[in-house]
Formats: structure tokens, sequence, C-alpha cells
């Protein structure tokens, strides 16, 4: 596969579904295959493990960055490649720096600080299941500051960003 098309097949979603696994080309059982699990690279944990303190010292990632291009390097040398590669677990434990953290799956709106961190949960674009409506958060990211609102999807389509938040994303 070419850097292009390896580029190109994270675009191919639509629709909760991965066009690289058409129905039409799934649709009977054509053998045995083999995926790939991995799990929790957890960047900052070494770091912190190592120190002794797993709420700080997660500021360095280098050891779990080599680990995971190590991982990636083993994966594409198999042959015959795997049908797909599913990463689940804890992608970070630390980020130097760190404010904020977005999440979703709770299907509405929710949140609180702990520490000067903030948690941020978005609604759905699909099933609601709180008051607020489909919709998606839009975060801008400044030197100082970083802003959130969620939109419902007609407001986003209809008169996109809030002149405040757009004025932010002017440069100084």
């Amino acid at each position: 596969m070419s850097a292009a098309e390896a580029d190109g097949i994270f675009h191919r979603a639509r629709g909760r579904t991965l066009d690289a696994f058409s129905s039409e080309k799934e649709r009977e059982w054509k053998g045995p295959f083999y995926f790939i699990q991995g799990a929790d690279p957890q960047f900052g944990l070494m770091k912190a493990w190592s120190v002794g303190d797993c709420d700080k010292g997660g500021d360095e990632w280098e050891q779990e960055i080599r680990l995971t291009e190590q991982a990636v390097h083993a994966i594409n040398k198999l042959n015959p490649r795997p049908r797909f590669l599913v990463l689940c677990g804890d992608l970070i434990h630390a980020m130097p720096g760190i404010k904020a953290v977005f999440s979703g799956h709770y299907h509405r709106n929710a949140g609180g600080t702990y520490q000067n961190l903030d948690m941020v949960v978005s609604s759905a674009i699909g099933c609601q299941l709180g008051k607020d409506t489909h919709g998606l958060r839009v975060v801008v990211v400044t030197a100082e500051n970083i802003v959130h609102r969620y939109y419902s999807l007609d407001e986003l389509s209809e008169r996109g960003l809030d002149p405040d938040l757009m004025e932010l994303m002017k440069k100084k």
C-alpha cells in the first residue's frame, strides 16, 4: 500500500461503515484470516512508574513512542498481512501541560474539574440519552487557553462558529 493509499483509508469511513470491508466483498466466508489486537500504549506511564509517582512524572513519552514504532514495524513486516488492527485500552497516561480531557460515550453533555484538569464530556451525534441536541463540540486552542462550545448540528450548519471563537483563532 502506498503512502497516499494508507492516508486515504482513514477518510473512507461513512455511515458507521468502512468501505475497506464492503458488504459485497465480505458477504461470503472466504477462509481464515487474522487480526492484531494491541492495548495500552499509555504514553507517559513508563516514566511515572519508574519514578514511583503515577500522579506525576508522565512528562516523557520516549520509551512508549519507541515501543509503538517497534509494534508498527513488526506488524508491517508480517506476511500475510493482518486483516486489521484494533487498538484499545489507555492511549495516554499523562500529557505534559494537559489542561483538558475530551470524551464521549455518555450521550449527553457533562464534565467537571479536578486539580486544574477539566473533564469535558460531549453529547452524541447520534442517540441522545439526555436533553441535549445532536451535535458536535468545537474546541479552540490558543497559547493561553482552551475554549470549547457544544453546537447542535443545526446551529453549526446554519450559522457556523460564533464570532468570539473566530476571533480567538486570529493569529496574534
